[in-house]
């Protein structure tokens, strides 16, 4: 049984992830009024990812016959500077998500909830991507601030394929959708 610390934590962190994902669908709706394709679409799919994540967690307490909510979120930032500023948010988010986990698994590990803290490790992994491949986008978007063309361009030319489903994801509230 997972401990109640850990119950009130994950069910925070159902709503950052949602805020997360809102955040990103603002920002490629920025990207796709901005006529930049490749961001826009990178960005929304970060959306569904993050959504995907919440519904992951939801269903963890779910199976756990715990009580799930679902937290209400802040409004999404939605004015940009410039094309650069959306990465840069999208990045610090990034950073403070992984510090999110990390603490939701410090309490289940503190509390001695074995299953709690073997159910974070996949999102301690995930957020290193996350992270590392955020990064990476802004660098690119800093040296394409001037012409963001070649940051489509190098979307088009390095984005990795979309390989599917994680089989070692957890699964998610009403499947991934």
């Amino acid at each position: 049984m997972p401990s109640d610390a850990f119950v009130a934590r994950l069910n925070e962190q159902v709503g950052h992830e949602f805020a997360a994902s809102q955040q990103y669908v603002a920002v490629a709706v920025y990207y796709d009024a901005e006529t930049l394709p490749r961001l826009s679409s990178f960005f929304y799919a970060q959306a569904v990812e993050e959504r995907n994540h919440a519904m992951m967690m939801l269903q963890y307490l779910l199976d756990a016959g715990e009580a799930a909510t679902v937290p209400g979120t802040a409004a999404p930032r939605t004015d940009f500077g410039d094309v650069v500023e959306p990465v840069r948010i999208a990045l610090d988010q990034e950073r403070k998500v992984s510090d999110q986990i990390a603490a939701l698994a410090g309490v289940a590990r503190e509390s001695g909830d074995y299953q709690s803290e073997q159910f974070m490790q996949w999102f301690l992994k995930e957020q290193v991507e996350e992270v590392s491949t955020m990064s990476d986008i802004l660098r690119v978007v800093e040296r394409g601030r001037e012409n963001p063309l070649l940051v489509e361009e190098y979307l088009a030319r390095e984005a990795p394929a979309d390989e599917g489903q994680d089989p070692t994801a957890p699964p998610a509230a009403g499947g991934a959708i």
